[in-house]
């Protein structure tokens, strides 16, 4: 008797699901990062990306995705600020990115005070036609910053702000134009300075419709900001005033609209000597408009309000602002005070011909 015995089958190994995304190849998913470092609100929305997987990690510290970055990327608050955001900021800068450059640079030069590298920083980013580092560098030359008095240096000043502005920063425009019209490093032009103003309020309001046109379509909305001054106060109840850059500004023509946002290189500023972070040196100020924080790197470094000399300013353009924004409402002539220790030009009369 024959006895058949069947075979037993070796069972089968379950087929493995193909990963679709490991299929990618490098390039594409290399460009959709670079696409969303460009786009980021947030830091947490591009380190989120980082921390997914290892291949994401890996791709996200690409050079190319750096460099793309925005600056919004570049956002930290300074309660955050730590050794690792040091030195993703210097990859960054290694990658060529640009806004990294003038971030850095920032930190450096006014936070951590070392002036060297973040002066050479914020002129790697200018050099590249960076709008916000040729102004930030034309405020240092016009005070001095990190040196003496003497370390001023006017005309190059408005050399760095004449090209900022000629780049479009708002800013710098309106410091142009108060340069001219007071002649301050520059041959005084009271009609050409007055033009520049003009074309500095048409920026803003431009740029604040294409805001409301962004976030609102509705015209009624855009009507609604751009208010006259005598419904100021109805204004400010659909739109309350907070610190920082969020106050609604009185442009020079009558018009109510929201302060542009900061930078994130005057947010961390900002900050950073606000929350203590940093300490400020001994005599030494910040700058009164809420959206600069720029301190002083030696006593009496700013310009002070010539009517009240309470309140001081790194340059025209924030004191033209923050009478705009506040100062107008709060400023009332007190007797001269007399400081033995205070540079003479740093009370001018600049305050009495912006308010006027």
């Amino acid at each position: 008797m024959t006895i058949h015995r069947k075979k037993q089958r070796t069972p089968r190994k379950p087929t493995e699901k193909s990963d679709l995304f490991d299929g990618l190849p490098d390039d594409l998913v290399v460009c959709i990062l670079s696409k969303l470092s460009s786009s980021a609100s947030s830091p947490s929305d591009f380190i989120n990306v980082l921390i997914t997987c290892k291949r994401l990690n890996q791709l996200g510290l690409h050079q190319v995705v750096l460099s793309k970055a925005g600056p919004r990327a570049f956002a930290v608050k300074a309660k955050n600020w730590s050794e690792y955001a040091h030195r993703f900021l210097k990859r960054c800068v290694n990658a060529g990115n640009v806004e990294a450059c003038y971030i850095l640079g920032m930190i450096r030069f006014y936070c951590l005070q070392s002036r060297g590298s973040g002066a050479s920083l914020m002129a790697k980013a200018a050099i590249k036609s960076h709008a916000p580092a040729l102004y930030s560098l034309s405020v240092i030359q016009f005070n001095g910053s990190g040196g003496s008095k003497n370390d001023k240096d006017l005309r190059a000043g408005v050399a760095l702000c004449a090209r900022a502005a000629f780049l479009g920063h708002i800013d710098a425009l309106r410091e142009l134009g108060h340069c001219l019209q007071d002649g301050y490093g520059v041959h005084r032009n009271i009609t050409e300075g007055r033009r520049l103003l003009v074309q500095a309020n048409a920026r803003e309001l431009a740029s604040v419709l294409r805001m409301v046109t962004l976030s609102s379509p509705s015209s009624r909305d855009s009507r609604c900001l751009l208010t006259c001054h005598a419904r100021r106060h109805q204004l400010q109840q659909h739109h309350p005033p907070i610190t920082g850059s969020g106050f609604s500004l009185l442009s020079d023509f009558g018009c109510n609209v929201p302060a542009p946002e900061a930078h994130p290189a005057n947010r961390f500023l900002t900050e950073w000597f606000g929350s203590g972070c940093g300490l400020l040196g001994h005599g030494l100020r910040l700058c009164s408009h809420g959206g600069c924080g720029r301190p002083e790197t030696r006593p009496h470094e700013f310009r002070r309000c010539s009517i009240c000399n309470l309140v001081n300013y790194c340059s025209r353009a924030c004191q033209a602002l923050d009478w705009k924004l506040r100062h107008k409402a709060e400023c009332a002539p007190i007797e001269q005070w007399i400081d033995g220790d205070g540079d003479g030009d740093n009370t001018d009369d600049e305050g009495a011909d912006i308010n006027a």
